[in-house]
C-alpha cells in the first residue's frame, strides 16, 4: 500500500511542515472563537488539540478543513499557502477531515459514501484505498449495502473514519473520535489510529477531550482555552503534574 497522501506531498520539498497555522483569528459571523492561535504539526507527526468544551478545538479544525474563513492568519499544508481555498480544494490538497458530527449522506449506503470520499481520485487508487480501509474497519465490509443513517453511533464513527481515509490525506483531521462512543468502540477506532500512525506517511491533528486518552496516542499537544494557546509541549511533559488538569476548567 503506498503512503495515504503521497500525491498531495510531491513536490513539497521534504522538509516542510504537514500544517503551519501562523496567527490565525477565526469564527462566526460577528463571534470571534479563535485569537491570534499558532501551531504547526511535522511530518509524519501526531498532535493532540486539548481544551474544554468551548474553547475552540473544533473550530480550529474547521479552520484548517476551509469550513470556517480565517478572519487573519494563515494556513499552510506542506508549504502551500491554502488560506484562500475552499473545503473541497483542501480535501484535494490532501486535508482528511472527520468531523464531530460525523455528517454523513444519511439516505446513502456505505459503499456510496466511501465512494464519494474517493471520487476525485482515479479509480484504480480509489479501489486500493477501501480496500485498506475495510482491513482497518472490517465491520464495515459487512455493512456495504447498508443506509448510513441505520447505523449505530460507532458504525458511523467507523464510516466517517473511513470516508476521510477514501480522500488520500496528508493531513488527517480527527474531531472527537471517542465522544458518545461505547468502550469497545472507541478502542476499535484508537487500534486503527495506531496503525495508520505505525505505517507512517501521514500527519494527524487529533482534537479530544479525553486528555488520557489523546496523551497516550500524540508525539505533542496544544492546550486551547477561551480560543487561545494556553500550553503546548510533547505527551510527556503535559502528562505530568496537573498542568492539563489546570486548564481544562472552564
Amino acid at each position: 500500500m503506498k503512503l495515504f497522501g503521497a500525491a498531495a506531498r510531491d513536490g513539497d520539498g521534504g522538509d516542510t511542515d504537514a500544517l503551519a497555522v501562523q496567527g490565525l483569528t477565526a469564527g462566526y459571523g460577528a463571534l470571534r472563537v479563535l485569537h491570534d492561535v499558532s501551531v504547526h504539526v511535522g511530518r509524519d507527526e501526531v498532535v493532540g488539540v486539548l481544551g474544554a468544551n468551548g474553547a475552540g478545538k473544533t473550530t480550529l479544525l474547521r479552520a484548517v478543513a476551509g469550513i470556517v474563513r480565517p478572519q487573519a492568519g494563515t494556513v499552510v499544508l506542506h508549504g502551500r499557502d491554502v488560506s484562500a481555498l475552499a473545503d473541497h480544494a483542501r480535501t484535494r490538497a490532501g486535508v482528511g477531515h472527520v468531523p464531530s458530527g460525523r455528517e454523513l449522506f444519511a439516505d446513502m449506503t456505505v459503499a456510496d459514501n466511501l465512494a464519494m470520499g474517493g471520487q476525485a481520485l482515479p479509480t484504480a487508487r480509489a479501489t486500493e484505498l477501501r480496500a485498506r480501509v475495510l482491513e482497518l474497519f472490517p465491520a464495515l465490509g459487512r455493512m456495504l449495502d447498508r443506509r448510513a443513517g441505520s447505523m449505530s453511533g460507532g458504525e458511523q464513527q467507523m464510516l466517517a473514519f473511513g470516508r476521510a481515509l477514501m480522500t488520500d490525506p496528508a493531513l488527517l483531521l480527527l474531531d472527537e473520535p471517542s465522544t458518545g462512543l461505547a468502550p469497545a468502540i472507541v478502542a476499535s477506532l484508537f487500534d486503527a489510529l495506531r496503525q495508520l500512525i505505525a505505517e507512517g506517511g501521514m500527519s494527524v491533528v487529533l482534537v479530544e477531550q479525553n486528555a488520557g486518552l489523546a496523551l497516550e496516542v500524540v508525539q505533542r499537544a496544544y492546550v486551547l482555552r477561551q480560543g487561545r494557546v494556553v500550553l503546548e509541549g510533547t505527551a510527556d511533559q503535559l502528562r505530568s503534574g496537573d498542568l492539563v488538569d489546570a486548564y481544562l476548567g472552564a
